[in-house]
Parts: C-alpha cells; sequence; structure tokens
C-alpha cells in the first residue's frame, strides 16, 4: 500500500500517517473502505504492530479514519458520526467519549467489583489499625468543635512534613509548609495564584486529568509535554518553550501517574536549567513519594523552593477519605497562597489533620510504608508478567508507584474496551482520559494493587481475541 523507508530521518509513524493522508485525498482509499488490519499493515510492511496502531490512532484523531469496535479501521465519510440509520444491518456507532463523563463515573463506579482503573490502594492495603488508634487518641483528649483550625494548618503535622522532608534533602521550616485537603486542593490553590485566562501552561502528557480538567476551566492553554521512561521528551520541550513562553510546567517527575515513569536526575537538572533560562515555575506534584523505595532527589530539594513549588499528600498512603495534603513554597508565594486558602474554603480541617498526625507519628509508621512497597513492587512484577503474556507493550516497568501503563495492538480504542468493561462489572483506566488532547488511544492505566483478579485477565483474553478474529 505505502512504500516505507526506516532510513529517513522522518519517523515511520509519520510516513505512515502522511502516506495514508495522501491516498485518502487522493481518492485512493475510497470513503467507506476498509484499512488492513493492524497485523495484517505490520506484516506487508515490515514495521511493528505498534507503530501502525500509533499511526491509525492519530489519523483517527484527525478525522481522516474512523474505529469500528470488534470490525477494524475505515476512511472516514460525511456523517460517520450521524446517527445510526434504522433497519437490518445498521452498525452500532461507537460511543463518543466524554473524558469529564468517564471521570465522574469513576467515582460514581466505585462499588463495582473489579477495579483496575482506579486510583486508589484497596481498603485492606491502607494503615487502617492506626487510623483508628488515631480516632481513639483524638476523642479521649476532646476533638475542639469550635471555631476554626489554623490558616496553616495544623502546627504538630506541619513540624513533622518538615522534619520528614529535610531526611530527603529538602530544608524548610513548618512555616513554609501549608497543609490542603489533598494535594487536589494544593493544585487548585497554585493553579489560583499563577494562572490567568489565556496563560500558556505546560503538563505532562500522558497525565492527570482533574489537573488539566482545572486549568482550563481557569481559562489557561494547557500544551502536553510527552513523557519517556527517563522522564521528558526534551526536545519537544524545548520547542514549546521557545515557541509558546509558558508560565508555569505542572508535573510529575516521581512514579507519574498514569505511566509510573521516572525522570532521571540529568532530566531533573535539565528541567531546573530550562526554567531559569525561560522564566517559568515549576509545580512538583510529588504525591507518590511515600511509594518510592529508591532514595532521589526531587525538584524541590535540587532548587530549594527557588523556582519550585512542592506538593505532597498522605491520601493514597494512609486513606482517600482523610484528605490530608501539604505545599511547599518560598516564604512570599505561600503568604498569598494562605491568603487564597482563606478566601476559597477558609481553613482545612484541623479534625482530619490531628488524626494523620496520629498516624504518622505511630511506631509502625515506617514498617508500614515499607511493607506497602514490598507488596507494590510483587504486584508489579505479577501484573507486568500477565500483560506480557497477552502481548501487551508496558511504557515503564517500575516495580514501584501504582500503575502500569500499557497497550495491545488489538485494542485499539481504550474508550470503547472502558465501556464494555463497565457492562460486565469492571473498571477500566482509559488511555483518552489522561491525555492533554483527548483522542482515541489504545493506551491503559492498570492499577496494579486493583488488577489480580482472574475475572480481568479473562475479560482482556476474550475482548483480544473477538479483536483478531474482526482483523
Amino acid at each position: 500500500m505505502l512504500t516505507l523507508s526506516p532510513d529517513l530521518q522522518t519517523p515511520l509513524v509519520s510516513q505512515i500517517v502522511d502516506g495514508l493522508r495522501g491516498l485518502i485525498a487522493g481518492q485512493v482509499l475510497k470513503p467507506g473502505s476498509k484499512l488492513p488490519s493492524i497485523r495484517a499493515f505490520a506484516a506487508s510492511h515490515g514495521v511493528s504492530v505498534f507503530t501502525v496502531v500509533e499511526a491509525y490512532d492519530r489519523l483517527v484523531a484527525q478525522g481522516w479514519l474512523v474505529s469500528r469496535a470488534n470490525a477494524g479501521f475505515f476512511v472516514k465519510r460525511r456523517g460517520d458520526e450521524a446517527a445510526p440509520a434504522v433497519g437490518a444491518g445498521a452498525e452500532r456507532p461507537v460511543p463518543r467519549f466524554d473524558a469529564r463523563w468517564y471521570l465522574k463515573q469513576i467515582f460514581e463506579n466505585r462499588n463495582l467489583p473489579l477495579k483496575p482503573g482506579c486510583g486508589w490502594l484497596p481498603h485492606d492495603w491502607l494503615f487502617g489499625d492506626a487510623v483508628r488508634r488515631s480516632m481513639r487518641q483524638l476523642s479521649a483528649d476532646g476533638p475542639e468543635l469550635d471555631g476554626y483550625g489554623l490558616p496553616h494548618g495544623h502546627m504538630a503535622l506541619r513540624m513533622v512534613v518538615a522534619e520528614s522532608l529535610a531526611e530527603h534533602h529538602l530544608v524548610v521550616d513548618a512555616e513554609q509548609v501549608l497543609l490542603t485537603q489533598g494535594s487536589s486542593q494544593a493544585l487548585d490553590l497554585v493553579a489560583r495564584k499563577l494562572v490567568q485566562p489565556g496563560d500558556v501552561v505546560l503538563v505532562d502528557d500522558p497525565g492527570y486529568p482533574n489537573l488539566m480538567f482545572m486549568l482550563r476551566y481557569a481559562g489557561a492553554h494547557t500544551l502536553g509535554v510527552p513523557r519517556t521512561p527517563v522522564g521528558y521528551d526534551l526536545p519537544a520541550l524545548e520547542a514549546l518553550l521557545t515557541q509558546h513562553k509558558p508560565k508555569v510546567f505542572f508535573t510529575q517527575p516521581r512514579l507519574q501517574s498514569p505511566s509510573c515513569s521516572v525522570a532521571s536526575m540529568a532530566h531533573l537538572h535539565r528541567l531546573l536549567q530550562l526554567a531559569e533560562q525561560h522564566g517559568f515555575m515549576l509545580v512538583e506534584n510529588d504525591l507518590y513519594a511515600d511509594m518510592d523505595s529508591t532514595a532521589r532527589p526531587s525538584l524541590a530539594s535540587l532548587d530549594q523552593l527557588n523556582r519550585v513549588i512542592y506538593l505532597g499528600s498522605y491520601s493514597k498512603t494512609i486513606s482517600p477519605n482523610l484528605r490530608t495534603g501539604y505545599l511547599l513554597a518560598r516564604r512570599d508565594l505561600l503568604d498569598e497562597l494562605v491568603q487564597i486558602k482563606m478566601v476559597s474554603g477558609l481553613t482545612s480541617s484541623e479534625i482530619t489533620e490531628r488524626i494523620t498526625f496520629g498516624v504518622v507519628t505511630d511506631g509502625r509508621w515506617r514498617k508500614h510504608l515499607k511493607s506497602l512497597r514490598e507488596r507494590l513492587a510483587e504486584a508489579h512484577r505479577h501484573v507486568g508478567r500477565r500483560l506480557d503474556s497477552l502481548g501487551f507493550e508496558l511504557f515503564h516497568e517500575p516495580e514501584a508507584g501504582m500503575y502500569l501503563w500499557a497497550r495491545h495492538p488489538d485494542l485499539p480504542d481504550s474508550a470503547v474496551l472502558s465501556q464494555e468493561a463497565t457492562a460486565e462489572g469492571i473498571m477500566l483506566g482509559p488511555g483518552q482520559l489522561f491525555l492533554a488532547e483527548p483522542r482515541p488511544t489504545g493506551w491503559l492505566r492498570f492499577n496494579v494493587s486493583f488488577s489480580e483478579d482472574e475475572r480481568l485477565w479473562r475479560f482482556l483474553a476474550h475482548r483480544i481475541e473477538l479483536g483478531q478474529q474482526a482483523a
């Protein structure tokens, strides 16, 4: 169909995209005609199936092709997205994916039997005993029910945060720590301070859906910086900086969601150099730090909060319902962030913060974290092997953190797959949800702590078999 050359500077994916667009524009491929299956195209052109998956995904996103569940890829014709014709043999349209709708469904469907796409840990992986002990102690001491907490948050917990970060070479005192209702409120406060309507803002791509929605509501123009297994696509980042002059970059260098990639020391240093050179701020969301068994520097420890605002959270490792996070910044910025916190929601909950303080000062806290890291590492190995055995491509295998980011050549649209899974009581994490510019993709986020049930693997194997039959 096409002549491809691996010797050209143009990537093979781009050669396929450009070639097929030319064939469609020239009417060589007619509207409604079916393209070769992913495997057939890969075999006939001597390229990997994942190269073809990426090319077909791009053509769908650009409006040249449509993907039909269990049928394949077709040249788009006018009216492909209109209501289907009534009558025998009419094809069911692929449901349009709405990321905001799906994000809402994640929380409303939290009681589905299987949740490999969720963003929290199972009940028995959390530190429930310490939470109950802390609540009993708080009750015995008599919680203060009148008035509000301190604007910065509970002093004792702020001191613990400062002491724990000092162990990781980030030198601060308690006055530079602002407690928040989870990392989401911290991100919101920073966005309110730094971002104005029309500002160009960089985010990880793939990245954190809540953050992207938050920035768009603030009127920001968000641009994605592609992630790699070792951090960032630095040439792409430098091109974005030169062309768009962004104001701030919100990023997760460590155990990033959804890819679980970890930025190397070289990438952290280069990112700080670029921030200084181009004059933008960095917001480091390090909420998975407690799940990392490897001691690593953070952007904030290298920068000492000059151009970096640092965010953390206890919600992932203690309980998502406690909603206790924290934010660190240089003093002038922190004073303004405290004011924004007070204006937008008064103080955070001192009762919650005192419960969290009791947990992190519990004598078994460090043992809990060590056990959690070991359990996650084992789950990573097991789930990674299962995905590999089914033919999935794994983006990265850190054996730490909560997630694996993977795709399969015979499951080209993870949004359709996720809708089919929901009907069978399975919550998946479709890749479109995490992209800076949502488009059809085969990538899926697997939470390894929820991905060891055989019903998940039977579902995936069956869907792969249907995809291969359709091809």
